[in-house]
């Protein structure tokens, strides 16, 4: 095999491929309804064996975790929404008033839950604290999001998603309370098995990845704009990701973190959900302002997934590979 192909991350080709299937075969019709039923599945699944594999003292410790805590929340709704209202007053005039409006509302979104800890898991990070501060980032969110939306986006209706809140307890909290119930059972079982672990971690990104393509496939959201403009728009959307990147990475380690808890840090504090915003979008925006709004978005979802899985290979390598050391990740991300 030739060299450069071995020095390709295998999951970073999985993910290649996964948008590449999207592009030339998007779930359509039943079809979609049988992916989306299929991502619930998938995040459901995630989240039993997190509860199953996860000791109740370990939870707490996560919780408790403060410092932790705050950092990420800092990111998420304090450091991002800055350089949110930065880029869009730079590039006023560059881009349209829709698409400007789309990144800076990427930018107040909450992070995901499902790829951060997947993402954490990965890494060998903190999973408990990556767990308690991505779930709560979710459900602040859905106040905290259109509050500032209300006074930084003035083409904004007012609104809040209660539905929000019921996916999160029905497709993350009660999962995990259920593998919580059933971790006396099945929790050493899952222990010893890193495989079927590494599967459901993994594949349900897969999963998300293939859903969320397909669906602006279908939705023509890549016809709105011209080839150039969707690459500016990717431009900005990897500059933000790379700036947060660096900033979450540098911080943690200034204050003296653990590498454990600097990885929770980083995949926790640099995501922005697609799964939440689209839904608020939908009802806090006019309906004809939606598909170009989402778009920031859209592409956002598809390079954190596409640059946390290289990282997450590289923090997982620390320690067994001279080049694989953590200290070069903002670079790459870069």
């Amino acid at each position: 095999m030739p060299t450069f192909l071995r020095r390709i991350d295998r999951y970073l080709l999985l993910l290649i491929a996964t948008v590449v299937l999207a592009a030339v075969l998007p779930a359509r019709g039943d079809a979609a309804v049988w992916v989306e039923r299929g991502v619930n599945v998938a995040v459901a699944a995630l989240f039993l064996f997190y509860g199953a594999r996860l000791k109740p003292e370990a939870i707490w410790a996560g919780m408790s975790h403060w410092r932790l805590q705050t950092l990420i929340f800092a990111s998420t709704y304090i450091l991002f929404p800055l350089i949110g209202v930065a880029v869009t007053v730079s590039l006023r005039g560059v881009m349209s008033a829709d698409v400007l409006a789309g990144l800076l509302f990427l930018c107040l979104l909450p992070s995901t839950v499902q790829s951060s800890i997947a993402f954490t898991s990965i890494a060998r990070g903190n999973v408990p604290g990556a767990l308690c501060a991505a779930s709560l980032s979710n459900m602040l969110g859905v106040i905290i999001t259109p509050i500032l939306v209300s006074q930084l986006l003035p083409v904004a209706s007012g609104g809040f998603s209660l539905k929000a809140l019921e996916d999160i307890a029905v497709q993350i909290l009660l999962p995990f309370v259920v593998g919580q119930v059933l971790r006396p059972w099945i929790g050493a079982w899952l222990l010893r098995q890193p495989v079927l672990t590494m599967v459901v971690d993994r594949g349900s990104v897969l999963v998300v990845v293939y859903a969320a393509f397909s669906a602006g496939m279908v939705a023509g959201i890549w016809h709105q704009l011209s080839p150039e403009s969707i690459a500016g728009v990717l431009a900005v959307d990897l500059f933000i990701l790379a700036l947060v990147l660096a900033i979450t990475t540098v911080v943690s380690r200034r204050l003296g973190f653990s590498v454990e808890d600097e990885i929770a840090i980083v995949f926790c504090g640099s995501k922005k959900s697609m799964a939440g915003g689209i839904p608020m979008a939908a009802i806090l925006f006019p309906g004809h302002a939606v598909g170009l709004i989402v778009l920031p978005l859209m592409l956002f979802h598809q390079a954190q997934l596409f640059v946390c899985a290289t990282l997450a290979r590289r923090y997982a390598g620390r320690g067994t590979a001279p080049d694989s050391a953590p200290r070069a990740i903002p670079a790459t991300a870069a």
